[in-house]
C-alpha cells in the first residue's frame, strides 16, 4: 500500500506531503528515501515500493516543497534537466535537514520507535551524508553524492554506520574530490565507500538512461545487505 501523507515540520507550524510505501506486514524497520534533484518523481517512488516489499516502511519527503510541491522530473528531457538544476541552486539544503528530521520522527512514530535508515540519491546522496553528521538516524547510505568533500569537516560527529557509493566518472563529482572524500574519511570506522570503476552519475537510477544494470544490482545490493545488518 503506497500514497502521499501529509507530515509536520519540526515546528509543526506546516505541513508537507512525502510518499509512503508500507510492507505487507509489520515493518521490519524504516527508510528514509532522499529525493535527487528532480523531485519524488516515478523512480523514486519506485525505490520506496521495493522498500516496502523488502518489508520496511518507506518514506519520501518532498523536500521542494516551499519551492514546487510535487516537482516530478526526467533527467532524460534537457528542459527538465535545467529546471531540475535551476531548483537545486534555489532549494535551502538547512531547511532540508529539518524536513529529513521531520520524516525521521514521522517514521519512528510509525513503527512504534523501531530504526530508521536513510537512502538519498545525487543532491539526496549529499543529504544522507549532512544527516549522518546532523541527526539521530540509525544508518545512511549516499548514492553519487555531491560535494561532500566540503562536508568532512563535520565527519567528525558521526557515531552509526554511513556507506558511500561513488562513480568514477561522475560527471558532478571530480576525480580530485572524490580522493578528497577517501582521504578525509579513510580512518573514520563508520563510514566505508565503494567506487564503481567507469561508472557515470545516477548509475543507479531505478529508470531511464542512466541508468547501469551491473552496478546498479551491485550498489542495491550492498544497500540492502548494509541496512540488514545495521536496523536489525
Amino acid at each position: 500500500m503506497a500514497d502521499f501523507t501529509s507530515i509536520s515540520t519540526l515546528e509543526g507550524d506546516a505541513r508537507f506531503d512525502s510518499y509512503v510505501a508500507r510492507p505487507a506486514g509489520t515493518p521490519r524497520a524504516a527508510i528514509v528515501v532522499i529525493q535527487e534533484i528532480f523531485g519524488v518523481n516515478e523512480g523514486i517512488r519506485r525505490k520506496c515500493d521495493n522498500w516496502a516489499k523488502a518489508g520496511y516502511l518507506a518514506i519520501a519527503p518532498d523536500l521542494f516543497w516551499r519551492l514546487e510541491p510535487h516537482v516530478e522530473l526526467n533527467p532524460d528531457i534537457p528542459a527538465e534537466m535545467e529546471q531540475a538544476l535551476g531548483l537545486f541552486g534555489r532549494f535551502d539544503q538547512e531547511l532540508g535537514i529539518r524536513d529529513i528530521e521531520a520524516a525521521i520522527k514521522f517514521a519512528r512514530k510509525e513503527i512504534e520507535g523501531g530504526k530508521v535508515g536513510l537512502v538519498g540519491y545525487c543532491l539526496g546522496g549529499r543529504l544522507a551524508f549532512m544527516s549522518a553528521c546532523r541527526t539521530d538516524g540509525d544508518a545512511f547510505v549516499g548514492y553519487y553524492g555531491v560535494g561532500i568533500d566540503n562536508l568532512i569537516g563535520e565527519s567528525n560527529a558521526i557515531g552509526k554506520p554511513v556507506m558511500l557509493h561513488i562513480p568514477t566518472a561522475d560527471g558532478f563529482v571530480s576525480a580530485e574530490v572524490q580522493q578528497k572524500m577517501h582521504e578525509g574519511l579513510k580512518d573514520n570506522r563508520h563510514v566505508t565507500l565503494h567506487d564503481y570503476e567507469g561508472l557515470d552519475h545516477g548509475f543507479a537510477a531505478e529508470m531511464g538512461n542512466r541508468r547501469v544494470e551491473d552496478g546498479a544490482q551491485l550498489a542495491d545490493k550492498r544497500t540492502a545487505d548494509f541496512f540488514a545488518a545495521s536496523l536489525a
